[in-house]
């Protein structure tokens, strides 16, 4: 059973005032400054995103508790110096909610996800953005950065038309970086197989998966088959290091009847 709106504000209102006493009487946390949490909250970030990838649901309630409290830690900060408090943090996405879904909030008519996608980048031009691509943040990792670049591209209109282009595109870039891997030439080896991995994130999007995610996946096997091997060579009284790869490939082959 869910709780109510009111037990919602009430346990909201908790939170603040936990923040409040801590940031007054925990020697560690009157000292933390936007700097000192920054890598924490990117930390809590990617932990949120393990939990998802896991469908642990009693995990990813737990971490966006975390982040929720960065987010009021922050505010915290900045009430401080009376910058802003999380009422004004709270009013921001509010209006910014409003003002970007004109066809929940307003009279424009839409037909699709996709008509939505293009409308939010129109508006975000409107309130001053000067490129479509400003709002990708610099920090993002490589691959992360990639699919927004290409999210947004594609919602002013720069697309394929459809997955066979994609995925000629692909073959085309893994047939010029072999031709540079002949030739040996390491400084466009290198930029050749960037534009391997751009024209797959592409393809990827096409198919309607999400590249961050299915590699990460494809991590967590590898690392449970992997230590299956272990397991089982350990088992033999064997390492790792003194098998030929013939020998390891038998409990590898073996480690795929449990992780699929």
């Amino acid at each position: 059973m869910m709780n109510s709106r009111e037990s919602q504000l009430k346990a909201f209102g908790e939170l603040l005032d936990i923040m409040d006493e801590i940031r007054e009487k925990c020697p560690w946390d009157k000292k933390q400054t936007y700097e000192s949490l920054r890598h924490l909250t990117i930390e809590e970030t990617y932990e949120l995103g393990d939990a998802i990838l896991d469908n642990d649901l009693p995990e990813i309630k737990k971490e966006l508790g975390d982040l929720m409290l960065h987010i009021v830690f922050y505010a915290k900060i900045a009430s401080e110096t009376q910058d802003f408090d999380i009422a004004d943090v709270i009013d921001s996405i509010n209006e910014k909610l409003v003002h970007r879904h004109p066809h929940v909030f307003g009279d424009v008519q839409v037909e699709s996800e996709e008509e939505v996608a293009k409308n939010w980048e129109k508006l975000k031009l409107k309130e001053g953005r000067k490129s479509i691509l400003e709002g990708v943040p610099k920090s993002l990792p490589a691959m992360v950065k990639a699919s927004r670049i290409q999210d947004k591209a594609a919602s002013a209109g720069f697309d394929w038309n459809n997955s066979k282009q994609v995925f000629d595109k692909v073959k085309e870039e893994i047939f010029e970086l072999h031709y540079e891997v002949k030739t040996n030439n390491k400084a466009k080896i290198e930029a050749e197989f960037g534009d391997v991995l751009f024209s797959m994130i592409n393809y990827a999007r096409f198919i309607k998966v999400d590249p961050e995610s299915a590699l990460e996946r494809t991590n967590k096997k590898f690392i449970q088959r992997f230590q299956f091997l272990e397991k089982e060579t350990q088992k033999q009284g064997k390492q790792l290091t003194d098998m030929t790869l013939e020998e390891m490939d038998v409990y590898w082959e073996k480690s795929k009847e449990y992780y699929k």
